[in-house]
């Protein structure tokens, strides 16, 4: 299954704008919403070239609502994540799925003020999926300050914009990289 995270525009509550409107309401109607991270929706697909279609379907609400779109094909990494583009790319047999990690955006996971342990579990609601447990606002970790690396060798710099105990790494296009 290739799953789908979109990562909303600090200024907009992602959920409430999406499911606000018809026509993104009934392209994600098919879907189990789940929030991994603040401001996030995550739904899994059956194939890349699906996950894909989707992204084109809400390209509209993609362009105003969301920050950044990831992308996670576990044939191509058990692990990291692809850029829309990077995944289009691959999808269309542009970019061979081993050449894909060289240029990535990491960042940092930062959890809540509250600890996993002493966080009341009325702050969790079931996920609807399989994805185990889908976290309310307040407790969501969120994505902070990407950076953006060169893996060289088959190593990748580590991320030190601030100190966090975990990262998510988002494989990009190389165009992407320039910015």
């Amino acid at each position: 299954m290739t799953r789908v995270c979109l990562l909303g525009n600090d200024d907009v509550p992602l959920r409430q704008t999406l499911l606000g409107h018809e026509t993104a309401r009934h392209a994600l109607a098919t879907y189990e919403l789940a929030e991994p991270f603040h401001n996030a929706i995550e739904l899994e697909t059956v194939s890349l070239g699906a996950a894909v279609s989707l992204l084109n379907d809400l390209n509209w609400y993609l362009v105003r609502y969301v920050d950044t779109v990831l992308v996670h094909e576990p044939s191509i990494s058990e692990a990291e994540w692809l850029s829309r583009d990077l995944a289009t790319a691959i999808r269309d047999g542009e970019i061979e799925p081993e050449a894909s990690g060289r240029y990535l955006k990491v960042y940092g996971v930062e959890q809540p003020a509250e600890s996993p342990a002493t966080t009341d579990a009325s702050d969790e609601v079931p996920d609807e999926g399989e994805g185990g447990r889908q976290h309310t606002d307040a407790t969501a970790p969120r994505l902070v300050e990407p950076m953006y690396v060169t893996r060289t060798g088959g190593s990748m710099p580590e991320y030190d914009l601030r100190t966090v105990e975990e990262t998510v790494v988002l494989r990009v296009t190389q165009r992407a990289f320039s910015r």
